[in-house]
């Protein structure tokens, strides 16, 4: 990684990024994966080190920068699987005094991971024809029927019950029909 043609300088001044600089640049670079620590580390801004890589000749400085990215990145993700796998070690505290310890495990970090890493069996890709995928779908369609088929039933209902009041309405329009005729 640390061998790469550094950015060459065409007029170097005392607070140039010199070859040297960079390689101890990269190198904190893969140690961290953190571009600031980095540039901390070898005094430099980080607008400086984005001006360096924009120049003319710094294609491996920028290519050895991705790497060394990618090896922080691969840093973090060990070290998320191994938390993952071993949980983290909590302080158990009562009344305001330690009572001891105990090992709590994350499980969104451990799905995370089995989602991620074993896509085939835990991830997210299933579609039509996977067997999830057709028993979720029946369990929908057989809920959607039952709910039509409810719906009709409710109509039918208040369907018969208005008919019924609409029945009783003649009968006692037809009952004072007739008593005013009596009178």
């Amino acid at each position: 990684m640390l061998d790469f043609a550094p950015v060459p300088h065409v007029r170097p001044r005392r607070n140039s990024i010199t070859p040297d600089r960079q390689r101890k640049f990269i190198a904190h670079l893969a140690a961290t994966g953190i571009v600031t620590q980095a540039a901390k580390h070898i005094g430099a801004s980080m607008e400086a080190l984005y001006k360096l890589r924009q120049k003319a000749g710094a294609e491996e400085f920028c290519a050895a920068w991705e790497k060394a990215v990618d090896r922080g990145v691969s840093r973090l993700e060990d070290c998320a699987l191994a938390r993952a796998i071993e949980g983290e070690e909590r302080m158990v505290v009562s009344a305001g005094k330690l009572v001891g310890t105990e090992r709590r495990h994350n499980e969104a970090l451990v799905m995370f991971f089995l989602r991620h890493r074993r896509a085939d069996r835990y991830g997210p890709d299933i579609a039509p024809g996977h067997p999830i995928y057709e028993r979720i779908r029946a369990e929908v369609l057989a809920q959607e029927r039952s709910r039509r088929r409810g719906k009709a039933e409710v109509l039918a209902s208040l369907n018969a019950k208005l008919d019924r009041m609409a029945q009783r309405r003649r009968a006692t329009d037809g009952l004072l029909a007739g008593d005013a005729q009596e009178d």
